[in-house]
């Protein structure tokens, strides 16, 4: 038997509506805040990730799946949807546009990681991307995008947190600092973070090995490198959330694990997913466009986990979505189940969610498959109706019946599903 591939999951009918539920309400949110829709390719060429995301990040040093195209080309299965949406934005010629480009996606990225709870080696995103405003409250519109949606999914125990990066210029003269203080701390350090010490310094705050977050209590803060611009910009960050009152928590070591990243940063986690707890991340990344070799564009976006979502969707809100109303038709006998096709393909066409077992040959089968399937209401056709020209529908729930007359069976079995 051939099995998937180690951290690549199936999504089974069963938990679909869940991921349907998640979906539809991102999209509905997103429209809202009048972000539009984007479909970017699943593999790019390797260059872009490598110069948007960084070269001495881990998504492109250890997790990216890259291999060699027919002419050589090196390409690789996207890792996180941002970079491919400013390719598009910079190869379409978007910045030509007189209006404020916002973006939303989803679809699956692909690193290669150790599989844990919500961390797939394929896993899915939404993330909007906002840009051409370099404006405080474009940071605050993404970021009550991201609140509001999750609030109103109802996923429980959620936090977000929100630092200030400063500009390329300020952590550059951070980094100094930080490193002198990790060298002297290297000993205590996992091996990940004795590696960033020279390639990647400010991601040694964020590990979350409990031995590395000790070891870097005490460390500088970038905070005191930031200059008054960075300061006054993230100001009016935290003064635009205030106003429209989405709560906040700042978390001085929030970085993020992508280069590209600047000012405002922030991530929404949650308690009971473990040790990597994050739901949704994301931020500001004002030089990307240009690093890719287009206009100088500012730019703010997140990208949230559709599996951790998932699972932290509550059943209460799932249950309580309206499903369609599904007829079963129980079509039996040498007549009973050629007009009972006929009839399934009729209510189909009428925008009714009809099914049938065709192994069932008995009423009894029929009965029980109708019961296993979850249907409101089963349509009961055998030879002998046929013969008077009428059906029986039966209420799987109060088990009432009622005659159905053939020739007129829409009209007649429409009422009783807006009532149900």
């Amino acid at each position: 038997m051939i099995k998937g591939i180690k951290g690549v999951k199936d999504l089974l009918p069963e938990e679909a509506p869940r991921w349907h539920f998640i979906e539809e309400s991102a999209r509905r949110w997103a429209t809202r805040y009048g972000f539009r829709e984007i479909r970017i390719p699943i593999f790019e060429v390797t260059t872009l990730f490598a110069r948007s995301i960084g070269a001495s990040t881990d998504i492109v040093e250890k997790e990216m799946y890259t291999f060699q195209d027919r002419d050589g080309t090196s390409l690789t299965l996207r890792p996180e949807g941002t970079a491919g949406t400013v390719r598009a934005y910079i190869e379409h010629n978007r910045a030509a546009i007189p209006v404020p480009q916002k973006y939303y996606y989803f679809g699956p990225m692909f690193r290669h990681e150790r599989p844990q709870a919500g961390r797939l080696r394929q896993f899915h995103q939404f993330g909007v991307e906002s840009l051409g405003m370099a404006d405080p409250r474009a940071d605050v519109e993404v970021i009550s995008l991201l609140w509001r949606l999750l609030s109103d999914l109802g996923l429980p125990s959620l936090t977000l947190e929100i630092n200030n990066l400063g500009s390329t210029s300020d952590r550059e003269a951070y980094r100094p600092r930080l490193v002198e203080y990790l060298k002297i701390q290297v000993t205590g350090l996992c091996t990940n973070c004795q590696r960033r010490i020279e390639t990647n310094p400010l991601r040694v705050l964020d590990c979350k090995v409990p031995e590395c977050r000790a070891r870097t209590e005490a460390a500088p803060r970038l905070g005191d490198s930031l200059s008054d611009a960075a300061r006054s910009y993230f100001t009016r960050v935290l003064a635009g959330l205030d106003a429209i009152k989405v709560p906040y928590a700042l978390n001085h070591r929030l970085v993020r694990g992508l280069d590209y990243y600047n000012l405002t940063t922030f991530e929404v986690s949650a308690t009971n997913l473990g040790a990597q707890n994050a739901v949704g991340a994301g931020g500001r990344y004002d030089g990307l466009v240009e690093t890719l070799g287009g206009p100088q564009t500012s730019a703010v976006g997140f990208a949230l986990g559709l599996e951790r979502m998932a699972m932290l969707l509550p059943e209460s809100v799932t249950n309580s979505v309206p499903q369609d109303v599904v007829v079963y038709i129980a079509g039996f006998g040498s007549q009973g189940t050629d007009i009972g096709f006929k009839l399934l393909e009729e209510l189909r066409i009428s925008q009714v969610s009809a099914v049938s077992d065709f192994r069932s040959t008995t009423l009894k089968a029929h009965l029980r498959q109708a019961d296993r399937l979850g249907c409101r209401f089963t349509l009961i056709l055998g030879d002998d109706e046929v013969v008077k020209g009428t059906a029986v529908l039966r209420d799987m729930v109060s088990k009432t019946q009622y005659d159905i007359q053939l020739s007129s069976f829409l009209q007649q079995i429409k009422p009783f599903l807006a009532c149900s």
